[in-house]
């Protein structure tokens, strides 16, 4: 039997950005991942597939499992043979009870290995605009448990020695024991004007920070109704935030973007919202699904030396007709002398990848516009490959027949409904929970209109923003009855993206 290993992983404080190189490569061979509840859902991906996910989380009181049982279910699994990731939210040495698990495995003679994590003592107060040292400031950071019960007879926590420091302190998982630590600070000495930051979901788009000073703190969680999770930072470094806060400042800070794409093309979307500070809400309705039956292009490989052109509508396109030309036993060699045209820069840049040389990409990315380009380029002697979705429209294949060339429309996928877990975000879209929804294609929005109901249309046009990626999916979404609020001045993912930031900046 293979032997068992086990990895106690730090995932970091939430952003998957700080998810570290080494705790990736070890997550891609995990057999099971035993997991936290701060653990971002974009790190729980990056495992395989074939994983069995364990969730563990604990919860203001509610545990999904008890520690003895977590410790349990390591050994278990590294006896089994198996190679088991334990993430951990922060880092596992940190409060993370990584050093008891780590213990247990000794004891059953079971191999293990640490993987630090970055701290959320550190990291979110840096997302906040807080550095926890500055020369003008303070010289040393105290890390502190904010776990004590107020009834505890004897505190582990040395109190006067903290009141008395001159230096940042940082407690960790702390806001229900707020009244406890402020109390007890104040009591032993400390000013009752020492500034304090909560933060709340450190890191991640929906971070919140709320400052005052340890006389008023209580009276400002109650108003605002202050939750946790929060990391609390307490010293003369708070007052560095309203000189220092960036994250808040980024030009979607704040928005939730609801995204359509298939999962597999939502992450460039996906990654540019969070880069720019919003929230992506990812709601696929799509699914790309090869076609079953391949013959005719297969046809079309045999018969490659007599076309003049390949004309490429999409990057989904390229990929299926590239992995069906190896299987085919072709290679790209056998692509020598026929000229590309591609529509819009992702389908381009995913040729040129590949070393394919794009003779023509038309500035207006639809099918219009590559007609207008191939028109001195096409008479009744050329033949035209075109492979490309099952529901596409007609124009392009009718247009370059009625230029005179001989063309050979080859269906080769199909976007079709994704078949997933709504997890509530139907109701979400209809209360007006979200800012944005996005459509990159005019599947999309008819398969959105499928999962969600005709009837949520209404709902959704007075509670949020319509934004499509170009005229095409625009006038889709309007025939649906959708009030198109966006539209791409460049058919692109950043043109869709920086369209949305324009209309912020308007409205601002």
């Amino acid at each position: 039997m293979k032997k068992g290993m086990v990895y106690l992983v730090g995932a970091g404080p939430g952003d998957p950005g700080l998810f570290t190189i080494k705790g990736r490569i070890i997550l891609n061979k995990a057999d099971v991942v035993v997991y936290d509840r701060l653990v971002s859902p974009k790190i729980l991906e990056m495992a395989p597939e074939k994983a069995e996910m364990i969730y563990v989380g604990k919860n203001s009181g509610r545990h999904a499992m008890k520690q003895e049982e977590i410790n349990a279910t390591l050994v278990k699994h590294a006896q089994e043979g198996k190679t088991v990731v334990r993430l951990k939210g922060g880092d596992p040495f940190l409060f993370g009870r990584g050093g008891e698990e780590a213990q247990t495995l000794k004891e059953y003679g079971l191999s293990f290995e640490i993987i630090p994590g970055i701290t959320s003592a550190i990291a979110v107060p840096a997302y906040a605009g807080i550095p926890v040292t500055h020369r003008d400031h303070a010289s040393t950071l105290t890390i502190i448990t904010g776990h004590e019960k107020p009834n505890k007879q004897h505190s582990s926590i040395n109190w006067e020695q903290l009141a008395k420091s001159s230096g940042t302190l940082v407690f960790l998982m702390g806001i229900e024991n707020l009244e406890l630590i402020s109390g007890q600070l104040i009591a032993n000495g400390m000013n009752k004007s020492t500034p304090i930051a909560l933060i709340r979901w450190g890191t991640w788009p929906k971070q919140e920070v709320l400052v005052g000073n340890l006389a008023n703190i209580l009276t400002l969680v109650r108003e605002k109704n202050f939750m946790p999770p929060a990391v609390i930072v307490v010293g003369d470094v708070v007052k560095l935030r309203e000189e220092l806060a960036w994250v808040e400042k980024k030009p979607l800070w704040g928005q939730k973007i609801v995204i359509t794409r298939s999962r597999p093309q939502a992450s460039e979307l996906a990654d540019r919202v969070i880069d720019l500070g919003g929230d992506p809400i990812e709601f696929p309705t799509i699914t790309i699904k090869p076609s079953e039956d391949m013959s005719e292009l297969y046809k079309a490989f045999d018969a490659l030396s007599t076309y003049d052109w390949i004309i490429f509508t999409s990057a989904n396109a390229v990929d299926i007709f590239m992995q069906e030309l190896l299987n085919s036993g072709y290679d790209i060699r056998d692509l020598k002398g026929i000229e590309i045209a591609a529509i819009g820069p992702a389908t381009s840049k995913k040729l040129q990848q590949l070393g394919l040389k794009v003779s023509i990409v038309p500035d207006e990315f639809r099918a219009e516009a590559i007609v207008e380009s191939l028109r001195d380029s096409i008479n009744s002697e050329t033949k035209v490959l075109l492979p490309r979705a099952k529901g596409a429209r007609a124009i392009l294949p009718d247009s370059l027949k009625a230029l005179g060339a001989a063309v050979n429309e080859v269906l080769i996928y199909e976007a079709v409904m994704a078949g997933h877990d709504v997890n509530g975000i139907i109701s979400d879209l209809i209360a007006g929970n979200f800012d944005f929804v996005t459509f990159t294609s005019s599947s999309t929005v008819e398969n959105f209109v499928k999962i969600v109901g005709s009837d949520s249309i209404k709902s959704i046009n007075e509670n949020l923003k319509i934004a499509c990626i170009g005229p095409i999916t625009a006038e889709t979404a309007r025939s649906y009855g959708f009030d198109v609020d966006i539209m791409a001045a460049e058919y692109t993912i950043p043109g869709l993206i920086n369209a949305i930031v324009a209309d912020l900046v308007k409205k601002n």
